[in-house]
């Protein structure tokens, strides 16, 4: 598919038809996912692909699946997609890569991070993931994570990972879109500005 065509047909779905996606297809997406930028070269990420429809049931209810989504406005695109990945990011790898001798200041300490560069480069590698789903002709949609601790209790994420969101897969169905798309793109001219604000 056309690079342009891709970036504008991506958009969160929040309904998939049930059927199966094939392993080497999730694979082949998660591959271009590793291709995100990291600060320092850190690839302080980790993606956890949940395809047992028990599993999915307990992730959609920890991501509020019946109350929230299904319940307000939207089907259960949590637990009925045919995968999820439960992308997590670690700001340990990315302090332990910065405290490496060809990352370390002058003075031999750690820089100071006035950005989370682990967010940062997790947003990129999810991204590529969206993209890289409709590419494939499947459609994808995020949720965040709000109850950390029961989601890394439930996969055993190790300690210094931390989820960050669950991103749905699977061929879409027709859904209702978010009623926050009425509020349009912002104008161009109010977004880009040239050589000062």
């Amino acid at each position: 598919m056309d690079f342009d065509e891709v970036v504008i047909k991506r958009r969160m779905v929040r309904n998939f038809r049930p059927n199966p996606i094939q392993k080497e297809t999730i694979e082949k997406i998660l591959r271009s996912a590793l291709h995100a930028p990291s600060a320092g070269f850190s690839q302080g990420w980790a993606y956890i692909v949940v395809t047992g429809q028990d599993m999915k049931k307990q992730i959609g209810v920890l991501q509020g699946e019946l109350g929230f989504y299904a319940g307000k406005r939207f089907h259960k695109f949590v637990s009925e997609a045919p995968v999820l990945i439960v992308v997590c990011s670690s700001e340990k790898m990315y302090h332990d890569r910065y405290r490496e001798a060809d990352k370390l200041k002058d003075d031999g300490t750690e820089i100071d991070w006035p950005t989370p560069y682990w967010y940062f480069d997790i947003g990129c590698a999810c991204m590529l993931i969206f993209l890289s789903a409709v590419n494939e002709g499947l459609a994808a949609a995020f949720t965040g994570v709000f109850q950390v601790d029961a989601m890394k209790k439930l996969l055993g994420i190790p300690e210094h990972f931390h989820p960050v969101g669950v991103i749905s897969i699977g061929r879409p169905a027709p859904d209702k879109r978010s009623p926050s798309l009425k509020r349009g793109h912002r104008p161009a001219q109010e977004v880009i500005h040239n050589e000062h604000w």
